[in-house]
């Protein structure tokens, strides 16, 4: 394996572990009600993404793909419209977390890429392999064993598999670099981020007390909302989709254990069986995408 290839798989799967791990950070701020802490996410990850830009130099391009994108009608609509999914996305993950969740929210993850191939069928014109119309189908009896058991719609983990299938195929549509693509993203949701806190009548962030705990947290919202992205983006360069792929299921597992064995939320028996759908579906949906070797010649 090459080094460039090493790292690859090192980045992506640092990424993903960040990303299984961020329930833990979103548990430091639960005294500070979600949407403030989604405002204040959003604003320092606009300035965290700003002096990247700045300290590498990328400020040209930037500003040539902001053009770019202002002249270009679809483009605009399309950004505009992945920021405000992502944000949702967002809200729903840290409410989630901060509500005793990290279970459904795991599960939501797990549901993604399967949403997303139904996306690409209805959006894209992709067609499903009989491996993949299983994985589907199978994915469908987990969330509906679950519904069923509990008599509760598990609306947390669809929104968060929904809304993050919608921003993957938008960023699809719209190919702009992961930097770039961040950083326009949060400037385009930072004045309503900041209409909503100049609205609320009390705010966590004290700005008498700058370095305080709370306020050092929700500033370093921005950090840990970019680091990993750009390691995933600079790690996804030089690694097959297919390992992507397989990578993804870090995060949704690191969640699942500090559900479980962290904060002790219920795991019941319909929990198991659903679980066991979804990973059989996953199983199934990787083998379905591995492309097979090539014969030596004779």
């Amino acid at each position: 394996m090459e080094s460039s290839q090493k790292n690859g798989i090192i980045f992506v799967s640092l990424s993903y572990i960040l990303w299984g791990f961020l329930p833990i950070y979103w548990k430091l701020v639960d005294q500070v009600p979600a949407g403030e802490i989604l405002a204040h996410r959003i604003i320092w990850s606009f300035l965290f993404m700003a002096i990247i830009v700045t300290v590498t130099w990328h400020w040209r391009g930037f500003i040539k793909e902001c053009r770019s994108i202002i002249s270009d009608r679809r483009k605009l609509l399309g950004i505009s419209s992945a920021a405000l999914i992502v944000s949702l996305n967002w809200m729903t993950f840290i409410w989630a977390v901060n509500n005793g969740h990290v279970i459904q929210a795991s599960l939501g993850y797990y549901i993604n890429p399967l949403v997303s191939i139904l996306l690409g069928i209805i959006f894209l014109k992709e067609t499903l392999t009989r491996r993949q119309l299983v994985s589907v189908m199978l994915a469908a009896i987990g969330v509906i064993n679950l519904t069923i058991s509990y008599g509760v719609f598990p609306w947390i983990s669809l929104t968060l598999a929904i809304t993050f299938a919608l921003y993957g195929l938008l960023k699809k549509t719209v190919d702009i670099p992961a930097m770039f693509g961040l950083t326009i993203e949060t400037l385009i949701v930072t004045p309503l981020a900041l209409l909503y806190l100049a609205f609320l009548p009390v705010q966590a962030f004290d700005f008498g007390s700058f370095f305080s705990s709370t306020n050092l947290l929700l500033m370093g919202a921005g950090v840990a909302t970019a680091v990993p992205l750009l390691l995933f983006a600079s790690g996804t360069k030089t690694i097959p989709l297919a390992m992507v792929g397989f990578l993804q299921y870090i995060a949704p597992t690191l969640m699942l254990f500090l559900g479980v064995f962290l904060y002790h939320e219920p795991f019941s028996s319909a929990h198991a069986i659903s679980f066991a759908c979804i990973w059989a579906a996953l199983i199934l949906y990787l083998a379905s995408v591995r492309k097979p070797r090539k014969q030596p010649a004779h």
